[in-house]
């Protein structure tokens, strides 16, 4: 199983590497729909919709990031109509900040195909057009967002086995534990601030300020890993999909990525307002 991942990991790290330094804007607005579409299929899953209802949210989820990322002008790298993203990332910041703990917390459920379908399409929508938009930044700026969630998902997971004593969240998903979440703070904290030493940033608001920055992200990264977690455990799922061996589906891979890219999105745009 380890061999697996390791090996998927690779090629996955491989392909995703390839894409976003060879790939035109629009070559990488229509792989970000693609795997908008294939990550709702997913979804569907989740939520138990029937095949039809799956393969029509796969389709609507797919469209509506290429026309909303094509209106920002994301498919020339352009991002002039970037500020139209800000109502997005800012509903899908509120909704992991404030709503998901209080979904973690009562176990609430996709009741209905009306409220699934609303939520994953504040959960996937946002994060492919974020994936689109920091791209569009510069290519080490996404690799770099996504690097950090990397870290904390690799530093808790292996931690975790050597050391996983107290769980995190037990009825939930039983393997993550308190040893798990508290090496994924620090190896973020050791990455984050190596980076800024290595490239010899200045580090405004001083170093309280980032490291609190970096726990937060930590934070908000292991809580889009649990409401995945809570998901497929009421959908009675292991794993979101089997397409990638050892890793499950897309949604189990990027189930970190749909809290965090968003948030960093949502930042970049205010700043440059």
């Amino acid at each position: 199983m380890l061999k697996d991942r390791v090996i998927t990991a690779i090629l996955l790290l491989a392909g995703v590497l390839g894409a976003v330094f060879l790939l035109p804007a629009a070559g990488w607005m229509l792989l970000c729909a693609a795997l908008c579409a294939a990550a709702a299929w997913e979804w569907g899953a989740l939520a138990r919709f029937e095949r039809p209802l799956r393969v029509m949210n796969a389709i609507v989820f797919g469209v509506t990031c290429l026309m909303v990322g094509f209106m920002a002008g994301l498919g020339d790298g352009s991002l002039s109509g970037a500020v139209l993203l800000m109502p997005l990332y800012i509903v899908s910041g509120l909704f992991w900040v404030f709503v998901v703990p209080a979904w973690l917390a009562r176990k609430w459920s996709l009741s209905s195909p009306t409220l699934a379908s609303l939520v994953g399409f504040v959960v996937l929508i946002p994060t492919a057009l974020a994936m689109m938009h920091l791209r569009a930044l510069g290519p080490w700026v996404l690799l770099g967002t996504m690097a950090v969630v990397w870290v904390a998902d690799i530093a808790a997971y292996f931690s975790g086995r050597a050391l996983g004593r107290h769980k995190l969240a037990p009825s939930i998903s039983p393997g993550k534990t308190w040893e798990g979440a508290v090496g994924a703070a620090i190896a973020v904290l050791l990455f984050g601030f190596g980076v800024l030493v290595a490239l010899g940033a200045r580090q405004p608001g001083g170093a309280l300020a980032i490291g609190l920055a970096l726990l937060a992200w930590t934070a908000i990264s292991i809580i889009g890993d649990l409401f995945e977690s809570l998901l497929k455990r009421q959908a009675g799922l292991k794993d979101s999909g089997n397409i990638l061996p050892g890793h499950g589906g897309i949604l189990d891979r990027i189930d970190s990525l749909t809290s965090t890219l968003p948030l960093v999105a949502l930042v970049s745009v205010a700043l440059a307002a």
